[in-house]
This record gives C-alpha cells, structure tokens and sequence, in this order.
C-alpha cells in the first residue's frame, strides 16, 4: 500500500437502498409552492400537507424507526424514485436531512410536499418529495440483538458515515460514525461466538479510524488523538491509527512525540511514500523549531554566544587542572604542613 486510503473500506458510494438510501431531494421553490411550514426556521425547508394525519401526538419520536411512502419527481412532473415503504431510523441522518427533520413533523396517515433547497439535500436538478407516514415504532434494543444483527446495524450506520465523509459533511460523518460505536459498544444479553466478537471489534476500530480522519479534518486535535489512542489500545500496529496520531501531535506542535510514532508507521510499512513525505516534513519542522527555541534562548540570556566562546576556550587551556588534583595537592600540602608542626614540637 503507497498511499493510505481517508476512511477504513470505502469505495463506490453504495448504491441507495434501504436505511441507507441517499437520493437527492432539492425542490423547486417556485410560486405554486407556498411556505405553509417552516422547518428549520430559515425558510429552506417547507412542508405543504396534502392530507391530514391523526394528529400532533401521532408525530414520530426522534429514535424510532420509521416507514414512509416516497414518491420524488422533477419540476416537470417526471418521477424520479418512488418507494412505497422505506424504513429509516428517525434523527440517526440515516437518509437526506429533508427527509429527516420533515418527518419528525408529519402525523400519523398524513400526507405532505416537502420542498427544499440544496443545503438539504444535493445535486443540481430540483425534485419534490410527495411523502406519506405509514408507521413508526420503537427501534429493537440492543441489548436483545444477535451478534449478527448488531454488526449489520453498525455497520449501516458506518456505511452511513462514509457517504457524509465523501461529500465533505464531516459534522454528520462523525454523527454516524458515534452512533455505530454506541452500538458496538452496548451492553448484550445475548453471546456472541468468537467470530462474532471479533467482526465487532473490527467494526469499531474501522468507526474510531473513520472517526479520528473527520475530527482531523475539523481541527478537533483532542477530539482525534483520543480516537487514535482508542485504536493502538486495540492494535498497537495500526498503521493508520499510528499515521494520524502524528498528524495530530505535528499540528499541535509537538515534532518531537511526532516523529517517533511517524517512524514506527514507517517501519511497519516501508514502502509507503505518505509517510516518508510527512516525516520528512515532520523532520525539517523539528529542525526549525529547534533553531528558533536557540535563538530565543541567546535574546533572553542577552546573547550568551559571545560569553560561552571563552568558556569553551577555557576548557581547552593546556594549564587547566582538573579539580581532583587540585583537591589532591591541597590535602598533601596541608599533611606536609601537620607533620612539620608535630616534628617541630618534639624538637
């Protein structure tokens, strides 16, 4: 491997289906549309209810799964995607944000036209979301999950997190990625077989490697060396883990724990350019900043360069006696001086 990948496993964006559908929503914001509800209070999301509900205690819970029926077309009337029971985890930014903070609004059996702008959603072409709530009921818990199911479950919301990550939403990346560790790290009352615990664990230092490559990226350092440190508790060879972590360290100024866990990574994996060219960086940095620490150094003791000359000088005098001997010579002298004292008394 030459170069380390952003994110642990990530390729394709996955292809749309289920709790991680990721269908572009932008709506057209034209006059036949009035803003009957304002969302998020900005005005770049609106609600038009089409059909009534059961009423406001009908409306969803943030947590709970959810299934609606989606229909999306463009301005021209063309339908685009159209799904008739797609279920999603509400607040969990499984789907687009329209979506998501739109039907925490919708009441049971109502049907509504959302219109939003890109901020919401993405792409250039406009699309209208005609969306019906069908059900909601509480997510499985936890603690009640098999092995199996759990790991698909993080592993959704991991995905999730890859896909914010690629366009650059790293707020919402590490929201998924979060939500994957809380999974992975919840209680059971259920075993696992061997197999199992150890696909869980692979998951969650792909999440925390994932998670610490978002913080970096929003100059969350604390944020990230935690991550890191979480990783090498697992794997102390985790190259990535190791890599970022000096990244982390090299940003705080801190060259000097840098450049050995740099070099750690790189005795790991030779071969690897990414590496060679940050500790190399790393290197020249520490150099610098070495430099600038002596010249501070010699302004604060008012230019001690031209006092240690003569030190040193000093030092290499060919008349210079070591303090031994002079200790030595002194003690001879003062026995010579006791014993003519003590031969001039008996006299």
């Amino acid at each position: 491997m030459s170069e380390l990948p952003p994110l642990e496993d990530v390729g394709r964006p996955p292809a749309p289906r289920g709790r991680t559908r990721s269908r572009a929503f932008p709506c057209p914001a034209g006059p036949d549309v009035p803003p009957v509800f304002l969302c998020p209070g900005n005005g770049l999301l609106k609600k038009k209810t089409l059909v009534p509900g059961q009423g406001v205690e009908s409306r969803p819970q943030k947590g709970q799964d959810v299934t609606i029926r989606l229909k999306a077309t463009l301005e021209d009337g063309t339908v685009v995607e159209e799904d008739p029971a797609l279920t999603f985890t509400l607040g969990d930014c499984d789907v687009l944000q329209a979506l998501d903070l739109c039907v925490q609004l919708l009441e049971m059996g109502e049907t509504a036209l959302i219109v939003s702008d890109a901020k919401y959603c993405y792409g250039a072409q406009g699309r209208s979301p005609d969306v019906e709530l069908l059900a909601a009921r509480d997510a499985p818990d936890l603690e009640l999950l098999s092995g199996k199911e759990k790991i698909q479950l993080a592993n959704r919301k991991r995905e999730r997190g890859n896909f914010f990550y690629q366009q650059a939403d790293y707020v919402l990346a590490i929201n998924s990625y979060d939500i994957a560790l809380r999974i992975v790290g919840s209680s059971s009352k259920v075993d696992f077989s061997p197999d199992e615990e150890a696909e869980l664990l692979d998951v969650k230092v792909k999440c925390l490697n994932n998670l610490a490559a978002s913080q970096l990226k929003l100059d969350h350092f604390k944020a990230a060396l935690k991550s890191c440190n979480l990783v090498l508790e697992h794997q102390p060879g985790n190259i990535k883990a190791l890599f970022r972590k000096g990244k982390v360290l090299a940003q705080q100024g801190e060259y000097r724990e840098a450049i050995p866990i740099l070099k750690a990574a790189l005795k790991l994996e030779p071969s690897n350019k990414t590496i060679h060219a940050e500790l190399s960086k790393l290197v020249k940095k520490h150099a610098d900043q070495r430099n600038v620490e002596t010249e501070m150094y010699r302004k604060m003791l008012g230019n001690p360069s031209t006092a240690s000359t003569p030190r040193k000088c000093k030092d290499k005098l060919p008349w210079s006696i070591p303090w031994k001997w002079l200790f030595g010579a002194t003690a001879i002298a003062l026995g010579g001086v006791a014993l003519s004292v003590v031969i001039a008394a008996r006299n």
